[in-house]
């Protein structure tokens, strides 16, 4: 069993709780753990006896069907499908996964299905209407109502009320009244996705990139195709409608692929995301009064880590279990940390999302056409949308707009930069990479920082105990010695495939090498699961 995450589960608890000083009914004033703190506390030994019987006990407690990629329900639903699949006609093999997505979809919500199904009808209509009318103003007209059916219902579900309750705060502070309606909505699931991608269908159409499609099912199984429909990639119509409305055919590299970005983003999810969320959540949820600065920055160096195998485990096992059913997902994630540069980083990191800001808002705004000022108004505005596009909040906001500045600050030194490494010997230039590496690391991890933080209050505090107080703790210990056990392994197979510039060299090695880092991965997923099992991060968005 687990017990070497639960072990410091119970670690990390025993020593917020010890710092609380507080009684409830799992820390008693002592900091041991127990059930009650009139219960006798129990050893160490008992610890992972008891965690272990919770953990067991949770498998067979009732639960919503939920289609997590690392959940038993997900496996045996894509093995049904795939039974279904290969007996199928490529139109029978449509129309199938189309019921199977939405089936999948409906898993998380039901009700917002609809959403799904408005913004389909509405892009189809559009993008038809579009490219058959030659009257610039009909086009527009088309146009617009695709953007303002997407926006509006994005508008609504993710926007309204924090813009709302940010107005009527404004409003009081300045002796105003203010009383605007508020809407306590859940987030349907992976709204900012598909209505990305199904704007962008209809903006290619309209600029002469992409021909309308005229098979309804084929383009509603384009916009909901579920590997990717809740977290991505962010998939353009040019690249993956084609492969919707042709017939697909089965390669011999398709299962060991496939395999190969499953096995990985299990791997890069369950191993190393799941167990750094043990950290992170213990971490980002205890007062800052009661940490020091080196908990902090061990915490936003899990958060880092987390995030990153969250997402790109997502992106891999999407790309994987596509592979599969014969079509060819983008790559999302080419080693982000491994970066010289903010534009580096970008060209690395949520690649669909990045190209698409590049392409249907920065270049629309300008680009870099039109001088130096309005390049970096042009990159300000881009990265404060791309904040924004991932939560309304404060802190997203903030991290936009950190990541716009460096994108503008980099800029300024690009040129001395390029002319230095050109003029340096190749041990020098080594030197300078590393440290370049190592810079833009921990720039990127300030920006986690405003993206993990609950409030800019505790941003700065987090950032001023960073600053000053460096006091080991047990807790600063116990998180880097994991952080080591689970991310380094990662981290050492990336730079082998940066030091290599290939993707996919895994796959391509001697069989018996390949066999045993897929052993590894396995033998971790046996041994090492985490305590609690966690929903992806970017299903939020």
């Amino acid at each position: 069993m687990p017990t070497f995450s639960y072990a410091f589960v119970i670690h990390a608890v025993t020593i917020v709780g010890k710092r609380c000083q507080t009684s409830t009914s799992i820390i008693d004033p002592n900091g041991e753990f127990a059930f009650d703190s009139a219960l006798k506390p129990v050893s160490l030994e008992q610890r992972f006896r008891l965690s272990d019987s919770l953990f067991l006990i949770s498998l067979f407690l009732p639960r919503p069907l939920t289609m997590l990629f690392n959940s038993f329900a997900f496996w045996t639903f894509f093995a049904i499908v795939v039974l279904l699949y290969r007996r199928l006609s490529h139109r029978g093999q449509n129309r199938m996964l189309l019921v199977a997505s939405y089936f999948f979809y409906g898993c998380w919500d039901w009700r917002f299905l609809s959403l799904i199904i408005i913004s389909t009808i509405v892009d189809y209509f559009a993008a038809i209407r579009i490219q058959n009318s030659d009257k610039i103003g009909h086009r527009k007209g088309w146009l617009t109502l695709s953007m303002c059916t997407n926006l509006g219902i994005l508008g609504v579900f993710k926007y309204y009320g924090f813009f709302a309750g940010e107005l009527s705060s404004f409003f009081t502070t300045i002796g105003i009244p203010a009383l605007l309606p508020t809407l306590n909505i859940v987030l349907p699931v992976g709204i900012s996705f598909y209505t990305f991608q199904t704007m962008s269908y209809t903006i290619d159409v309209y600029r002469g990139e992409a021909k309308a499609t005229r098979y309804f099912l084929d383009f509603a199984l384009y916009v909901c195709f579920f590997p990717q429909l809740v977290a991505g990639p962010i998939e353009r119509s040019s690249r993956f409608l084609p492969q919707v409305l042709n017939p697909r055919t089965h390669h011999a590299d398709n299962f060991r692929i496939g395999l190969y970005h499953v096995m990985i983003g299990l791997f890069k999810k369950v191993i190393v995301a799941d167990n750094m969320a043990v950290i992170v959540n213990t971490i980002f949820a205890t007062p800052t009064s009661q940490l020091t600065g080196l908990e902090c920055l061990v915490g936003v160096y899990a958060f880092a880590f987390q995030i990153y195998g969250d997402f790109s485990g997502y992106s891999s096992i999407a790309q994987g279990i596509a592979k599969w059913l014969g079509f060819d997902l983008m790559t999302n994630f080419r080693m982000p940390y491994f970066s010289v540069s903010p534009s580096d980083f970008w060209q690395r990191w949520h690649i669909s999302l990045s190209s698409w800001l590049r392409d249907y808002l920065y270049i629309p705004l300008g680009g870099n056409r039109g001088g130096k000022w309005n390049t970096y108004r042009n990159l300000m505005l881009t990265m404060l949308l791309g904040g924004l596009w991932h939560g309304a909040g404060w802190t997203f906001i903030a991290w936009g707009f950190f990541h716009g500045a460096l994108l503008c600050a980099y800029r300024i030194f690009e040129k001395s930069r390029t002319e230095s490494s050109e003029q340096s010997t190749r041990g020098y230039a080594l030197f300078i990479r590393i440290c370049q590496t190592v810079l833009m690391f921990h720039l990127i991890c300030i920006g986690w920082l405003l993206f993990r933080a609950e409030s800019m209050t505790q941003v700065w505090n987090m950032l001023g105990l960073i600053a000053t107080n460096w006091q080991s703790t047990p807790l600063a210990i116990s998180s880097v010695a994991m952080i080591a056990f689970f991310a380094g392994p990662l981290m050492v197979y990336e730079l082998w495939l940066e030091y290599r510039k290939n993707l996919y060299l895994l796959p391509e090695i001697h069989w018996l090498t390949r066999s045993a880092a897929y052993g590894y991965c396995l033998l971790m997923l046996l041994f090492f699961l985490p305590p609690i099992q966690n929903e992806f991060i970017y299903f939020q968005f």
